[in-house]
């Protein structure tokens, strides 16, 4: 399976934030970062308590996010559920 939606990504879009955006606005912690790959949200994974990458992409239907962790480079697509691998950082 392929995913249909990289076409959609903005390689011209910085990162919204150092963390997740909205666990700093709330004094909340993560686990590990996503940034989404069509506006630069950076928002918490699924193994956090509060989802923020996942709940992103529901209320916005951005379909693609990227691991923002240090040497991770692997791509999600939430539409066509697969993972990709990228040869680097999309969003640098």
């Amino acid at each position: 399976m392929s995913c249909t939606h990289i076409d959609q990504i903005n390689r011209d879009i910085p990162p919204s934030a150092e963390g997740c955006e909205e666990c700093l606005q709330l004094g909340d912690t993560w686990v590990h970062l996503r940034i989404c790959l069509i506006c630069g949200h950076v928002g918490c994974c699924d193994s956090s308590k509060n989802k923020h990458a996942t709940k992103h992409f529901h209320s916005t239907n951005h379909p693609l996010i990227q691991s923002f962790q240090p040497g991770e480079t692997w791509i999600w697509c939430y539409e066509d559920e697969v993972a990709l691998e990228a040869p680097g950082k999309v969003w640098e």
